[in-house]
């Protein structure tokens, strides 16, 4: 098993490869080892993804509830884990920064944080989201272990689609000491031109529908793909086509899809 250090370094040089990192966001221990046994060279949380197996709406979950999900699955895989910190679960910077030393102590590789207020459903002014992020990275570059942070932008996913905005709070964020620049909801390929001419650090993309391809991306010169919690609501989709036909039809075609994913999942499970 790799060292948390290990872990970290190679997250970092993944963002600077020949083609994006592909980063699938597991939501338990059981989709992240599948996820790493199918070569995956990262895997992220998703907040949505894990609220969703407590049968609660994104944004209703708790700091320690987040960074003990987050250490479980770092534990469970040889790859890097990179958590989802919403917004560090915390408005002042020093409170972001003590989450992000609770995310080297759960073992992560790496952690992101957003300048999105949940509890008041607004953006961060531009300056103080600047400072939470250079408090998160001063916290993520200390020690002996460095967590690769990620400083996301999220005006794109919150009703406020102003690119000027979300270029200008990048530009801050990378001079703040961020070491990936995301800002979800950005997929045009002129706009991700615009921010990608504005900044130097890798930049992330979330892939909704509608989005470039995966080569379309490389092309472009993005560093990661994310898939935010798709991949957590197709499971949950795939159960509902089941009990569906189940209820409504008696029959059980279900079962081919249930044999396929045993087959990944039995090795994954006993590596």
């Amino acid at each position: 098993m790799p060292t948390q250090q290990e872990k970290a370094e190679k997250f970092l040089a993944a963002h600077r490869g020949p083609s994006p990192l592909l980063m699938p966001n597991a939501w338990d221990v059981g989709s992240a080892k599948v996820l790493a046994a199918l070569g995956f060279g990262a895997i992220a949380t998703t907040s949505g993804g894990f609220a969703a197996t407590l049968g609660r709406l994104d944004g209703n979950v708790t700091r320690d509830e987040a960074l003990a999900h987050a250490a479980a699955l770092a534990r469970a895989t040889d790859v890097p884990v990179s958590a989802d910190l919403e917004n560090g679960f915390a408005d002042d910077p020093a409170d972001v920064a003590e989450t992000v030393e609770l995310a080297r102590a759960a073992g992560l590789a790496g952690c992101s944080i957003e300048d999105y207020a949940s509890v008041e459903e607004a953006i961060y002014p531009a300056a103080l989201a600047a400072e939470r992020v250079a408090a998160a990275a001063e916290a993520a570059h200390r020690g002996p272990t460095r967590l690769v942070l990620t400083a996301r932008a999220e005006n794109h996913i919150h009703r406020h689609p102003d690119l000027d905005d979300t270029i200008d709070r990048l530009v801050r964020y990378q001079a703040a000491g961020a070491d990936v620049l995301f800002a979800p909801g950005v997929q045009a390929p002129d706009d991700l031109r615009r921010v990608l001419a504005a900044v130097d650090l890798p930049v992330s993309v979330l892939v909704l529908p509608g989005s470039p391809t995966v080569a379309e991306l490389a092309a472009l010169g993005v560093a990661r793909v994310s898939i935010g919690s798709a991949f957590a609501f197709a499971a949950l989709g795939a159960l509902v086509e089941a009990a569906t036909e189940l209820r409504d039809h008696g029959t059980y075609g279900f079962w081919d899809r249930s044999r396929a994913g045993a087959a990944v999942a039995r090795p994954a499970f006993q590596g």
